[in-house]
């Protein structure tokens, strides 16, 4: 067990090596999770969720990253997003998507919203974009939140109608 910045106590994970930073630039496919410091569940009301959302529409767009599928869950939020742009860079996007939304965070409520890193995987050619979206749909409903993942409200695509998926 190791123990967060505010004394609670959490399940340390062996830290898993990154590719190259090559592999993270330009057109791509990537599933990543962030998790919450401690993995507290810090992601529970809509004061916290809407603009952790509106941070990451806005920085996406802005980036060349298509939210193909996103599932904010009280303690980690799952991405998968599509590079659109040859300038598009995940690591500079995870870096940047976490300091805003900590700063927005730390102004309200003075405490650390996200862990160091986060968990990635890029997407081979033979992998389904839309499977892999299902599975982050469907955290909810593996956790035993809700019966169908289009009944929770923190679900979304900019490429699928999740209703129908």
């Amino acid at each position: 067990m190791s123990e967060s910045r505010d004394g609670s106590q959490y399940l340390k994970r062996p830290h898993r090596p990154r590719l190259a930073s090559e592999c993270y630039k330009g057109f791509g496919r990537y599933f990543i999770t962030i998790c919450t410091e401690g993995k507290k569940h810090a992601l529970t009301s809509p004061a916290v969720i809407k603009p952790i959302l509106m941070v990451m529409y806005d920085y996406a767009l802005g980036t060349g990253f298509r939210i193909t599928a996103y599932c904010v869950m009280p303690d980690h939020m799952h991405l998968l997003l599509e590079a659109t742009r040859e300038t598009s860079d995940l690591e500079k996007f995870v870096k940047i998507f976490k300091q805003k939304t900590s700063f927005q965070r730390r102004r309200k409520s003075g405490g650390v919203l996200w862990q160091k890193g986060y968990y990635d995987h890029v997407l081979r050619n033979d992998e389904d974009t839309a499977e892999v979206a299902r599975y982050i749909l469907n955290n909810p409903v593996r956790k035993g939140m809700v019966d169908d993942f289009a009944l929770y409200p923190w679900i979304g695509s900019e490429i699928f109608d999740v209703r129908v998926m």
